[in-house]
């Protein structure tokens, strides 16, 4: 779901783009993609707002909007004439939440419990300038794991090693996570935790990248 701004900012070259998220995979996929900017994560208590989200009965895509728009906000607030990218990805599996497991023993009790469900990955990105909300875009691939051994979850997390603790799935579906799935339907790049070639068309609407 895209929705750009009523009355787009005029095109300028040489915009400076910030990146509000302390994502390696995010960082990562925008570089590949060939596009420059800066990172400075927000560092806002993201715990608390979906805690507020959550019991406000707001679904899982509002509340990643409403999260990444949060991190945008507190960045463009100090950056007002960079274009601030924010981001957000939540797990959502039976109308439950899961944040990234803060532990590898948090991993592998939530890999179990993921273990032959279907989940969506509610994952959304927005753009600011000077505080305003130029664009935004939520997609919500769902992913269903197959039905794995607890030996083969042991090889996985000793395989997968800290980075198990890094999204919020507790996988990686470009290394070794790729093995914990039986379907996956929707965009790949927004399992790894960005609408990347939404973004990417706004950029050059904008003239931000070339066209």
């Amino acid at each position: 779901m895209t929705n750009p701004a009523s009355r787009p900012p005029s095109k300028k070259r040489g915009r400076r783009l910030i990146l509000a998220s302390a994502s390696a995979a995010r960082a990562k996929l925008l570089r590949a993609a060939g596009v420059s900017f800066a990172v400075r994560p927000a560092g806002i208590d993201e715990k608390v707002l979906k805690a507020t989200l959550k019991r406000e009965g707001i679904g899982a895509e509002q509340a990643a909007l409403a999260l990444a728009e949060r991190k945008a906000r507190a960045i463009s607030a100090v950056e007002p004439k960079a274009l601030v990218i924010g981001c957000d990805q939540l797990l959502e599996c039976d109308r439950e939440w899961f944040d990234k497991p803060a532990t590898r023993a948090a991993a592998r009790a939530q890999l179990l419990y993921l273990c032959g469900r279907s989940h969506r990955l509610a994952t959304a990105a927005v753009v600011l300038e000077g505080g305003k909300l130029l664009w935004q875009d939520v997609s919500s691939p769902r992913l269903r794991m197959r039905r794995f051994s607890e030996a083969f979850l042991e090889d996985y997390l000793r395989k997968a090693k800290g980075t198990v603790q890094e999204s919020v799935g507790g996988y990686r579906l470009e290394g070794p996570g790729a093995q914990l799935f039986e379907s996956i339907e929707g965009d790949y790049f927004s399992v790894l935790g960005l609408p990347l070639l939404a973004l990417l068309a706004f950029l050059r609407s904008q003239g931000v990248i070339a066209t």
